[in-house]
């Protein structure tokens, strides 16, 4: 998932994003961070992020994050 690294690289180079498992609890990545991404994540993976998929579980680490890009992957 290089592709989903450099997404996040590009949204913020300054975070550690594979040593962060607390993103949204820790409050590293705010609400327009996840409407940014969000909006990345479905034109480079071809997916659809519903509104009931934004929860912070989602979005807390790397491996949350591809997780559900492969579950959205598989619909």
């Amino acid at each position: 998932m290089d592709t989903l690294m450099n997404i996040l690289t590009e949204l913020d180079n300054s975070i550690a994003w594979e040593k962060e498992d607390a993103l949204i609890d820790d409050r590293i990545l705010d609400s327009f961070g996840v409407i940014s991404l969000v909006s990345e994540l479905e034109e480079a993976f071809s997916i659809e992020i519903e509104a009931s998929e934004m929860i912070p579980g989602n979005f807390n680490s790397v491996e949350a994050m591809r997780e559900m890009i492969l579950r959205l992957q598989e619909r």
